[in-house]
């Protein structure tokens, strides 16, 4: 049988999740190419040989793979399927049918012929073994006198081999090896009694299972990689990096204009060291990645990698902006009438969050969504306010609500403006306190949104943190050159 799972290493694509792969799929949908429009000056450009440039590939590629097992925690490896309909998987299907017809033709000759069969029962033992972890010598035992294939080989010559019971044995030990998701399979496998269909599901089952213990040991090892993928990444950049040595400036330029603004800024009165030192444009030059043009100006090369994650982060802070905005008006129109009822929070913020899922889709309606949004808290609001023995909403009171909720489509609202501040300083003062281990309060108006923020935020922090670690050498570079003699530079951490 061909054994596509050991002659093609698992793709690396993750488990499915719905909501998140559905997010990220719009995201890769209206991300245009990174690095179109707006270059900065580079060097002039290395001509390289074809051999350097797929060897390069192959580095970024089993970087980026590096990579991705680190950052995301969700990540797993599923088996590799051609596309339906496509080429790849015709020509797959006709094969595997094809084989096992041969299979069938030969164990119904008589007498049988066991030459196919003997070759499907050496490599079911051998995955099988491949189960075994170490101290299992009383399975392995067990496994190589069952499945003793010389032995097998002699039965079959003398007409005695029961392909049926040595079937029902293998069963059983995949029964004991597998995962609790597997416990339906290895039940519908003793359901079959026909020898070449059970074979066939049997190896369907042994492929699933393989995926299985890859994802255990993924799991189980993750937290000692930490460091030698740190170490790894860095190392694979810095190749890169000496065949590509204009593989920094978007970087270069990221950090610069970060510089720049701090200084021009100088909201805190901050002395000039202390605006520019290494830790805080840092921090602020991560923040700007959640305020970035994907559609104009290319993303920096050392975040490269995490892009979508950056530009998903962005879309779920614009709609978290929002829908506080929105709530802060509500709560603050409606006064003291609705702010100690049960429940209403949660209500409205469900209705408001249901109206913004699709805000970042080419077909959402700005203005028509918000005109509905206030229609519909207007009616909320009056018919809970009546509940509670309160007057309705007057047609005026109801009028100036629609207005506000409408007017928070405006980037320069001023009720959106406030919210957005409180955001942003809220993930900066988590960025800085990372260290610490204090997670900072929560400003003022966000406490509809606690739970959802503090999830942003720790994701966010933890690929901050993560890109820190792999290019904090190259950053002191970069920042050497752009911050003024007199200045100190400490590690960027």
């Amino acid at each position: 049988m061909p054994k596509d799972s050991d002659q093609k290493e698992p793709k690396d694509e993750r488990a499915p999740d719905v909501p998140e792969e559905t997010v990220r799929k719009k995201v890769r949908a209206n991300t245009p190419s990174p690095h179109r429009g707006n270059s900065p000056q580079a060097s002039p450009p290395k001509f390289v040989s074809v051999e350097e440039l797929m060897e390069t590939a192959k580095g970024v590629t089993n970087m980026a793979l590096a990579h991705e097992i680190m950052v995301n925690q969700d990540f797993q490896i599923k088996p590799a399927e051609p596309p339906e309909g496509s080429l790849e998987r015709q020509v797959k299907e006709i094969m595997h049918k094809a084989f096992w017809d041969c299979l069938e033709t030969q164990l119904k000759e008589d007498p049988p012929s066991y030459e196919h069969a003997i070759k499907l029962l050496a490599e079911i033992k051998e995955t099988l073994l491949s189960f075994l972890l170490p101290g299992q010598g009383r399975l392995q035992a067990r496994i190589e006198e069952v499945l003793d294939l010389p032995l097998i080989q002699q039965q079959a010559e003398n007409g005695a081999l029961d392909i049926g019971h040595l079937s029902q044995f293998i069963v059983g030990m995949m029964g004991s090896f597998c995962a609790p998701c597997r416990d339906e399979d290895i039940r519908k496998l003793k359901e079959i009694t026909e020898i070449v269909p059970l074979l066939k599901a049997i190896f369907s089952v042994l492929d699933l299972m393989k995926v299985d213990m890859a994802n255990f040991a993924l799991m189980s090892i993750r937290p000692h990689l930490m460091q030698q993928s740190v170490e790894y990444e860095r190392n694979k950049f810095q190749q890169f990096l000496e065949k590509q040595p204009n593989a920094l400036d978007y970087t270069e330029k990221w950090l610069e204009e970060t510089v720049k603004c701090l200084k021009e800024s100088d909201e805190e009165g901050c002395g000039a060291a202390e605006l520019a030192s290494p830790i805080r444009v840092h921090n602020r030059a991560y923040l700007r990645l959640l305020k970035w043009d994907h559609a104009s100006v290319p993303f920096p090369e050392t975040v490269l990698m995490d892009q979508v994650r950056f530009q998903e982060m962005q879309q779920e802070l614009e709609r978290l902006v929002l829908l506080s905005s929105v709530l802060l008006i509500v709560y603050t129109t409606t006064g003291e009438a609705i702010s100690g009822l049960p429940g209403l929070m949660e209500t409205l913020k469900s209705s408001v969050g249901a109206m913004l899922a699709d805000m970042h889709m080419p077909s959402f309606n700005a203005q028509e969504a918000f005109a509905t949004i206030g229609e519909k808290l207007c009616v909320e609001l009056s018919c809970c306010l009546s509940r509670h023995g309160f007057s309705p909403f007057s047609a005026d009171g109801s009028s100036a609500l629609k207005g506000q909720i409408s007017a928070v489509i405006q980037p320069d609202n001023k009720v959106r403006a406030l919210m957005d501040s409180r955001v942003q300083t809220y993930l900066l003062a988590v960025l800085e306190s990372s260290q610490h281990r204090t997670p900072p309060p929560l400003p003022g108006g966000l406490t509809p949104i606690s739970k959802e923020l503090t999830k942003l935020a720790v994701g966010f922090s933890r690929l901050v943190n993560f890109n820190k670690l792999v290019y904090s050498p190259f950053y002191q570079k970069i920042l050497q050159n752009i911050l003024t003699p007199g200045e100190s530079l400490s590690t960027v951490t």
